[in-house]
């Protein structure tokens, strides 16, 4: 248990027919929203859980950028980190009233108080971790990432990590995303999901 949610330990590798089927016996009337810093793998991952469930998914910075006619780099540049946070928190909103989907969110996103809260409300949070070197080498790949341009990349991830993490372990569930394939993360999102829904199903019927 980290936080207010549930942390899924990695396990042996099951059959990708038994992910398959717990996938399938998922009931799931609320999105899934994934939160955890750059690197951490939400698109990646959000995708292929996306395709296991087969649910829609959905990419909120693609979002924001549709929105706004700009580029993430080019809202910050134009407008600031301010703004791009209040069109951040009003599209998270619009997207949490819409039908069940997998909804992967930036860095920054769940660090908002109003969108912590309407996330808790109405969907289900899983925080993807990952260690330090593993998010600098995942996001030494790409050079679009605003709070990223300085002088010590690894020193600001390593702040970044230190305000966020403790916000992030109030998800629902906590999952590792870290050295191994991402299907592995996809995995135990599935089982966490799934024992989740057991967990829930127990508890009414006492």
């Amino acid at each position: 248990m980290t936080g207010g949610g549930e942390t899924a330990e990695p396990a042996g590798e099951d059959p990708r027919g038994d992910v398959q089927s717990l996938a399938s016996a998922l009931v799931l009337d609320r999105p899934i929203v994934l939160v955890g810093l750059m690197g951490a793998g939400k698109t990646t991952v959000g995708r292929r859980l996306a395709a296991l469930l087969k649910l829609p998914f959905v990419d909120a910075d693609e979002e924001i950028e549709r929105a706004a006619g700009l580029t993430i780099p080019e809202i910050f540049d134009l407008r600031g980190e301010a703004e791009f946070r209040s069109g951040e928190r009003r599209v998270i909103a619009r997207l949490l009233q819409g039908p069940p989907q997998v909804l992967a969110t930036g860095g920054g996103a769940f660090m908002n108080d109003e969108t912590r809260a309407l996330v808790r409300a109405h969907a289900i949070s899983v925080w993807l971790r990952a260690d330090l070197d593993v998010l600098m080498r995942r996001v030494e790949k790409r050079d679009s990432r605003p709070l990223l341009r300085g002088v010590d990349p690894r020193a600001t991830m390593e702040r970044l990590m230190a305000e966020r993490y403790p916000v992030y372990a109030q998800a629902d569930l906590t999952i590792d995303s870290n050295n191994g394939p991402h299907a592995s993360a996809v995995s135990l999102v599935i089982r966490a999901l799934a024992q989740r829904q057991r967990a829930h199903r127990t508890a009414n019927e006492h």
